[in-house]
């Protein structure tokens, strides 16, 4: 009797070649099986030998978009990326060592401010639109939860510092603090005053904050104030701080000129160990000029000079001058005066021709307001007005005295030869700009610190740490991709060879790569908010199988493209300090 079996598919061995896959068929005659080959499947690939496998089970094949349905599909490639760096860092443990809800909810507003930045509401709504809300479990976040998890946050705060101060300030570091305020929409908030505007809104009251990085611009500790304080009542907090918080006693202080003024400079001296690096005022170095203290001759053969000054005991300073910087102010200064010149001829034909019924005194002033307020050069004119009559000159003697200023700076210091040289004091103080750069991310397109609209003094205060949180992420992320972003790579470098007073200049390597904007290795470069935008292509996607519709949902991932895997292999090769 013969008794035929299915036929099936069996890989031989080959010796040294790869194993030959035959189709057979077998039978059992009597008490033996016979096999006999019908094919060979070893040209086919290796899918189409899968799927046959599967039809000679017996088993039905339907094209796969029949067998599954993606029942929804969630941007996921930029929350991973975040993550990834966020954790990497060890951001959670450093905000809370055990996870929690309240933990889970202050890291998904972190991460959605680099994705999204938007209110607190529409937070909770975003959550559900993208991967966030599922990886951290906050789907469902109510935003009352929102708000308490920010007052929970800013308990907090001073752990947290602390924590980041002890990875990335050391002793004998130079430490930089700038200040900056945003506008606020609305009056109940108790920190919200009426002040000087950086945001050019007049119309609306402001919070301040202070925020201070280490040498390279990384986010360390942040101070709101309200809106009507000084730039320099902020100092002695940072003061404070760095020595009964942080527990730093050898450190040196970075701040503008408008920042350490000599009244907290004096108070800093009190503090021993405590150095500073700042520059002086214009009146300052228009009495040195004056004195002859500074003198051109100073700039024969190089573009700085240590020079020593009776009026500042103790102190060194180092006159700088930069062509560039000095024809670009006075061409600027020539506009300016030019531009109020016509403006003012024009008032003065006006109030000529009115014989008949002669402009008052106080409409002649008001319009003459307008332009100073407009051109701000008043100090280099001077004005009659009467009823009936408006004239003006200008000052060319003034003009003069303020030329002699363009182009020269000076740095001031607490700190010695031996701790700083000309070059590296210029430099230091130059470093200002990467907390330009911090305030520029966190009002602009990045993490829009405004508009504000809390209403409590405890949720203003967390919201702005929140950024600051953000920030950092973003500071190490640019760090970690900068070969993949329009940033220079070789800054640092340039930094400590290039001239300290000239401007500065791009790398070779740097201007290759924005004229061709791509990587030497063929990928595009991305400004930071274009590469998370192509990371968000990479999808969460939840399938259903078709046959089997009580079966439960798989997750299936878009696989990454190169660019993308280049991306996350960076942030994970990134070095973190501290880890």
């Amino acid at each position: 009797m013969v008794v035929f079996l299915p036929m099936y598919i069996e890989k031989v061995p080959n010796r040294n070649s790869p194993p030959a896959v035959l189709l057979r068929e077998c039978w059992r005659e009597g008490g033996r099986v016979r096999k006999r080959t019908i094919a060979n499947l070893s040209s086919l690939p290796e899918d189409v030998i899968e799927m046959l496998k599967h039809a000679l089970k017996g088993e039905k094949l339907v094209p796969i978009q029949e067998a599954f349905s993606i029942k929804r599909s969630l941007p996921h490639g930029h929350v991973a990326a975040i993550l990834l760096m966020l954790r990497r860092l060890g951001l959670e443990h450093i905000i809370a060592t055990k996870r929690s809800r309240q933990r889970d909810l202050v890291v998904a507003m972190i991460v959605e401010r680099l994705i999204h930045p938007s209110s607190k509401l529409a937070n909770t709504r975003l959550w559900k639109l993208t991967s966030l809300g599922e990886e951290l479990g906050v789907q469902d976040a109510k935003v009352d939860e929102v708000y308490a998890a920010m007052k929970w946050l800013l308990k907090r705060q001073e752990h947290i510092e602390k924590k980041l101060a002890a990875r990335h300030l050391k002793e004998d570091m130079t430490v930089l603090y700038d200040v900056s305020s945003s506008y606020y929409e609305g009056r109940t908030c108790p920190l919200a005053f009426f002040g000087h505007s950086r945001d050019h809104r007049k119309d609306r009251p402001q919070i301040v904050y202070g925020v201070m990085t280490d040498e390279k611009g990384c986010p360390v500790s942040v101070n709101v104030y309200p809106g009507n304080t000084g730039d320099p009542s902020t100092v002695i907090d940072q003061v404070e701080k760095l020595r009964t918080r942080f527990y730093l006693k050898h450190m040196v202080l970075v701040g503008d000129r408008g920042m350490l003024t000599q009244t907290k400079i004096d108070m800093i001296k009190k503090f021993p160990g405590l150095g500073w690096i700042s520059t002086l005022k214009s009146d300052a170095i228009r009495s040195l000029i004056e004195k002859g203290t500074i003198q051109p001759s100073l700039f024969d053969t190089t573009n700085l000079a240590e020079i020593s000054s009776p009026d500042f005991q103790g102190e060194r300073l180092i006159v700088c001058y930069n062509p560039f910087l000095a024809e670009e102010r006075t061409r600027k200064r020539d506009d300016l005066i030019l531009q109020t010149q016509k403006r003012l001829d024009k008032i003065v034909a006006e109030v000529k021709r009115r014989t008949k019924t002669p402009l008052k005194q106080d409409e002649i002033a008001l319009k003459v307001g307008k332009v100073i307020n407009q051109y701000k050069v008043e100090k280099h004119f001077s004005f009659t007005i009467q009823e009936g009559r408006f004239e003006w000159s200008l000052d060319i003697d003034k003009v003069e005295r303020e030329k002699m200023l363009d182009g020269i700076y000076v740095v001031r210091t607490s700190e010695s030869n031996k701790r700083f040289s000309p070059e590296q004091l210029v430099l230091a103080y130059k470093n200002l700009s990467f907390v330009e750069r911090l305030f520029r991310t966190l009002k602009g397109i990045d993490l829009r610190i405004r508009p504000i609209y809390h209403r409590l003094e405890v949720t203003v205060r967390a919201h702005v740490f929140v950024c600051m949180l953000a920030y950092y992420v973003e500071w190490h992320m640019r760090q970690a991709l900068k070969s993949l972003l329009f940033d220079d790579e070789d800054l640092e470098d340039l930094r400590l060879t290039r001239d300290p007073v000239a401007p500065a200049k791009s790398s070779l390597s740097a201007k290759i790569k924005k004229a061709r904007k791509m990587t030497p290795d063929g990928f595009p470069v991305h400004s930071f908010d274009t590469l998370l935008h192509e990371l968000a292509t990479q999808t969460k996607n939840t399938c259903v199988t078709n046959y089997a519709p009580s079966s439960p949902t798989v997750e299936l991932m878009t696989e990454l493209n190169p660019f993308q895997e280049r991306i996350f292999k960076l942030i994970k090769t990134y070095p973190v300090i501290g880890n």
